[in-house]
């Protein structure tokens, strides 16, 4: 797998993206009625589907990497991952959209979640996918097929 920005850089530099189109285009101001709880609730619901997802790669012995999806020694299928085949994707999108509202500017918050998940549904999860193709098989073909990619 060809080096790729770790999704967890690229939330970072999103969010500084974010902040700098706030600043550059103020006319783009939201104003958000309960801002504080809805940015609280939202970056708390990323935080907690992150941990979601992490938990059971620890408790199965296998990567968290994305940089290295060939490392994946378990295909876990099981809690979240019933759900969605990328939870700690979905958790960093919610994270972003926190910030977004945050700042309430509407250039950073159709921006960044917009660039995010088109990255990482057009580059960096396919190239995960293909590895652990690669490395379970059957096993991972009929998981992608019942479990979707994000919702």
């Amino acid at each position: 797998m060809r080096r790729r920005i770790p999704p967890l850089a690229l939330v970072g530099l999103l969010a500084v993206l974010m902040w700098l189109a706030a600043r550059a285009f103020p006319q783009a101001g939201m104003s958000l009625p309960w801002r504080g709880f809805i940015c609280a609730a939202t970056g708390a619901a990323g935080l907690a589907i992150c941990a979601l997802g992490i938990l059971p790669f620890r408790r199965a012995g296998t990567t968290v990497d994305p940089t290295r999806p060939e490392r994946a020694s378990a295909l876990v299928t099981t809690g979240i991952y019933s759900v969605t085949r990328n939870p700690m994707y979905l958790g960093m999108l919610l994270v972003i959209v926190a910030w977004g509202l945050y700042l309430s500017n509407a250039v950073g918050l159709i921006m960044a979640p917009l660039s995010f998940a088109l990255y990482l549904d057009r580059v960096q999860i396919p190239r995960e996918e293909s590895a652990l193709a690669a490395a379970f098989g059957s096993d991972y073909t009929r998981y992608a097929g019942r479990v979707r990619r994000w919702l």
